[in-house]
């Protein structure tokens, strides 16, 4: 039976059109240069060593080592690492575009949030693509509101225009992605940011926080994300911050909320937002090893990553 790799790195059989396992290639991103070294660079290390890479069925496709970490915020632009962040996007970039041109499947393993410029900047380079933003916290701050000038409470606002040319403005490829071509999805931080002083979410950008999911359903919310997405051009990036789960249940978080998503929930917005034709990508982001001593919540996350990658039926 013969096979054939479409654009999104999965194998499909040609007889059929329907697809198969896919191909993943797992990056390590220890990245914390939007954060500080609070233990989410351990987060790649923790997910292998529960086995994450052997339940997936992957390969290995490399490291990406950041630049050293600057604790002082940046005078011109008031974001922390602005310098080093856009460099290792580049660096990441490339990564991830590696795999893409092998036909494979990219997962990249953070680190923090501001790993997704390099994840999106993989793809800009190849056109217009989407984003599925899973994330308890809409990351949309401007430098001046965010108090510690950390670019992981940035990066949504980046990938999309907003903010100093040195992020958002990569190679010449402002946007990353376009407001109309992101799916921000569970996320729970309304009152808090609007409080901070955040910029709010432009009316473009499609946005489902925890209340919208669980009115539609986590399947259908997933679906109608997925759908909005397809007219995106190439397909679109997933990305998930652990702290889109329930606090009471992933604490292994350095911004804690209260409330999220179950873990039968997030599964079920991976597996059909991953499952669907259009998925070319993901990332996971934030989860502390060192919030988790004993590795129970490491295999949690490693289990529903690899179910929410099976194949139906």
């Amino acid at each position: 039976m013969g096979r054939w790799r479409d654009g999104t790195g999965r194998r499909r059989r040609a007889d059929e059109g329907e697809p198969d396992v896919r191909d993943a290639a797992i990056i390590e991103a220890p990245s914390v240069l939007g954060l500080r070294a609070t233990g989410v660079e351990a987060l790649p290390c923790a997910l292998l060593g529960a086995g994450l890479a052997e339940g997936l069925g992957a390969g290995r496709a490399g490291r990406v080592e950041p630049p050293a970490h600057d604790p002082v915020r940046d005078p011109v632009t008031g974001m922390l690492n602005p310098s080093g962040i856009a460099a290792y996007s580049v660096a990441l970039a490339g990564a991830v575009g590696g795999v893409l041109d092998a036909g494979r499947f990219p997962v990249v393993l953070g680190g923090d949030c501001s790993i997704l410029l390099g994840n999106l900047l993989g793809l800009r380079r190849r056109g217009r693509h989407g984003l599925l933003f899973l994330d308890g916290h809409t990351d949309f701050y401007q430098p001046e509101a965010e108090p510690a000038g950390e670019v992981a409470s940035m990066e949504l606002a980046l990938a999309t225009g907003r903010g100093p040319g040195v992020l958002t403005d990569l190679e010449g490829r402002r946007p990353l992605v376009r407001d109309e071509d992101v799916v921000a999805l569970g996320f729970r931080d309304t009152a808090e940011s609007t409080a901070a002083g955040m910029q709010p979410l432009p009316p473009s950008l499609h946005a489902m926080d925890l209340d919208a999911v669980r009115a539609r359903g986590a399947a259908e919310a997933a679906r109608h994300a997925a759908g909005l997405l397809t007219g995106a051009g190439h397909g679109y990036w997933v990305h998930l911050d652990a702290d889109v789960l329930d606090d009471a249940l992933m604490p292994a978080v350095d911004y804690r909320i209260p409330g999220g998503l179950t873990w039968e929930e997030l599964e079920t917005v991976l597996r059909t937002a991953l499952g669907g034709p259009g998925a070319v990508g993901f990332d996971v982001t934030i989860f502390n090893p060192r919030l988790d001593p004993d590795g129970t919540l490491a295999a949690r996350l490693a289990a529903c990553l690899v179910r929410a990658f099976a194949p139906e039926g």
